[in-house]
């Protein structure tokens, strides 16, 4: 499932600016913190990649098997 996102421009008379919004339910989910960094990396021209930049733990969950 995905999320769509729309990009916003500001254009004010010394720069523009580009804002990306993260949904609600994708920042619960990873558990982002306020004032977190975070760093874009461009793989082409379709695709960016949002990385953390102090990676957190990673979490185990139960199966269900055993």
């Amino acid at each position: 499932m995905g999320y769509l996102t729309k990009i916003q421009k500001v254009d004010r008379p010394t720069n523009q600016s580009f804002y990306v919004n993260l949904p609600t339910a994708l920042a619960q989910a990873i558990e982002v913190e306020k004032g977190e960094e975070f760093e874009w990396i461009l793989e082409d021209k379709n695709l960016l990649v949002l990385k953390r930049v102090k990676p957190v733990k990673k979490r185990l969950f139960k199966s269900g098997k055993n």
